[in-house]
């Protein structure tokens, strides 16, 4: 069985604030395989977002291990082991889509026939071919949050980190760019870590659902997913679909009579 790609043991962190440490992680132990598409889920403040954080080398744990690719998560971060996309797509709004989803590759110094290439096969990945030459403002906010991944992804890296992206788009599109992006995991085998707080998004994207409590973070189950990797949207009215469903909820109704 090969080595996990993200793997944390015993990770803890707090934030010093006037009143006090603030217990943003507790104790939390997970490895992610290659090829996963893992999904975290529970409320506000319970550590999805500082755990993405950590594994870009964003926040320093206080306490444990935690490793991306074998390396700490600072030399990944450095080898540009992961691509992280936002929950605002974060466009630069002077740029072309073409030239916002080239900017890391100019800051990493590729050719500009390699730019130009990867630009191109990565905007076919998210379906905005012909959109090259339009600047954000003329994209919808669906089409925005794609032009983000393409971005994420131009320099090919195995792990894509995603924080809420599609949160603030309504559920029409939104179902629509869940589809686009399982289409996106099965062409590029990427691994994903994916922040959310929809339980049907969660089970709908995930091959593994990791339900978190409240502050403390704190990781109170950690659900396979005997769903078929190839989902249809209709697969949402199905028993088991409903059945997994109702096991988050359950963890998520648990997590937060823990930390009463």
């Amino acid at each position: 069985m090969s080595a996990p790609v993200i793997e944390a043991s015993g990770l803890s962190l707090s934030f010093q604030t006037g009143d006090g440490p603030v217990h943003a992680l507790k104790d939390v132990n997970i490895a992610i395989a290659r090829g996963d598409f893992v999904s975290f889920i529970g409320p506000s403040g319970c550590g999805k977002t500082t755990f993405l954080r950590c594994v870009a080398a964003l926040e320093t744990p206080g306490e444990g291990t935690l490793t991306v690719n074998g390396m700490s998560a600072d030399e990944a971060r450095q080898a540009r082991a992961y691509g992280y996309v936002f929950q605002a797509a974060g466009l630069y709004p002077w740029r072309t889509i073409a030239g916002n989803v080239r900017l890391p590759l100019q800051i990493m110094g590729y050719s500009r026939a390699e730019q130009q290439e990867r630009v191109a096969r990565v905007l076919e990945l998210v379906e905005l071919t012909g959109f090259e030459r339009k600047y954000p403002w003329q994209l919808s906010g669906g089409m925005q949050q794609r032009a983000s991944i393409a971005r994420a992804l131009a320099f090919d890296a195995d792990i894509l980190l995603m924080d809420e992206p599609f949160g603030a788009l309504d559920e029409i599109v939104r179902d629509r760019l869940n589809d686009e992006l399982l289409a996106l995991w099965a062409r590029t085998g990427k691994t994903i870590c994916f922040v959310t707080h929809s339980i049907p998004e969660a089970v709908y994207l995930s091959t593994r659902i990791v339900v978190m409590s409240p502050r403390p973070g704190r990781i109170t189950d950690v659900i396979d997913s005997p769903l078929p990797r190839e989902r249809p949207l209709d697969i949402r009215d199905s028993p088991e679909f409903i059945e997994i469903a109702q096991r988050v909820r359950e963890g998520l109704r648990a997590g937060h009579g823990d930390a009463i």
